[in-house]
């Protein structure tokens, strides 16, 4: 929630152009009680696109699915294992559920009503004693489970989520399972996606260039900033792009330091993208 907004996916796709990219969690109440244009609303170029909806009422799911169907989603995605405390009554994978048992016959049974893609988060949820932020790094990962529900169902799509950080690890897990998630590792270092498509699509990557994605956001930026985003909306998710790249903290710095301003722009991106230039030639 907060993070892969329309801004952060449109950016993404400009990097990798067959990944499938998910909305930030939707709550049903959100949705159904909200601003529905705000948080359904996504530019064409970011397909394939899934909507993450989060709830514990299946009317309410229900009827908010049909809403995420109209607007044209590609795949509307029921998040059944969320810590959030707005999400989590009648969660699965909590606590004291240890079972393997329980989640085979977890997916058996929702599969029988007609769902076949399954994205399994390789952690439990601890309720008792640990935040959501916690509970995305405190308990172990089960990559096995997830294994075995593919040998166990052979006919579902099984996608692996959790704890991925690199493209080797992606190839090694694909090895078992359908499909894989990237999370945190794909926001904090954005140039990992630079080669999803040639390394797991056998597709040509989008750039070589970290500059020529800066400058691919120049019509999109400029008409945000006229519909009444400031450029910070945008330039946040866009701080890890040159992340262990020389300049990259001074790139990082510069919008930190103007991008929330009035009067920033396009130009403040290009002047933070200078000084990646500047500090590699001096370095040189």
């Amino acid at each position: 929630m907060d993070w892969s907004d329309r801004h952060c996916r449109y950016f993404w796709r400009q990097l990798t152009q067959h990944a499938r990219l998910y909305t930030e969690m939707v709550t049903t109440g959100a949705l159904l009680h909200g601003d529905v244009e705000r948080h359904l609303r996504f530019d064409t170029a970011e397909h394939p696109i899934a909507l993450q909806l989060g709830g514990s009422s299946p009317a309410d799911l229900a009827s908010s699915a049909k809403l995420g169907e109209s607007w044209g989603y590609d795949e509307i995605n029921l998040n059944c294992g969320c810590p959030s405390d707005r999400v989590q009554n009648g969660r699965i994978g909590i606590d004291h559920q240890e079972t393997y048992t329980l989640l085979r016959d977890f997916v058996g049974t929702v599969a029988e009503g007609g769902c076949e893609v399954f994205i399994i988060h390789a952690r439990k949820a601890w309720l008792s004693g640990l935040s959501p932020k916690e509970n995305r790094e405190i308990p172990p990962l089960n990559y096995p489970w997830v294994y075995q529900l593919k040998r166990d169902f052979p006919a579902l799509t099984i996608v692996l989520n959790g704890g991925i950080t690199d493209l080797i690890q992606c190839d090694t897990h694909l090895k078992h399972v359908d499909g894989v998630m990237l999370g945190r590792a794909a926001y904090q270092n954005p140039w990992l996606l630079s080669r999803v498509d040639s390394v797991l699509f056998d597709a040509l990557d989008s750039s070589s260039r970290r500059d020529d994605i800066i400058n691919n956001l120049h019509d999109y930026v400029e008409q945000a900033l006229r519909d009444g985003s400031r450029l910070n909306h945008i330039s946040r998710h866009v701080l890890g792009l040159y992340q262990g790249e020389f300049g990259g903290r001074a790139f990082r710095r510069h919008l930190s330091e103007n991008a929330h301003t009035d009067n920033a722009n396009f130009d403040t991106l290009k002047d933070a993208m200078a000084l990646t230039r500047r500090e590699t030639s001096t370095a040189n």
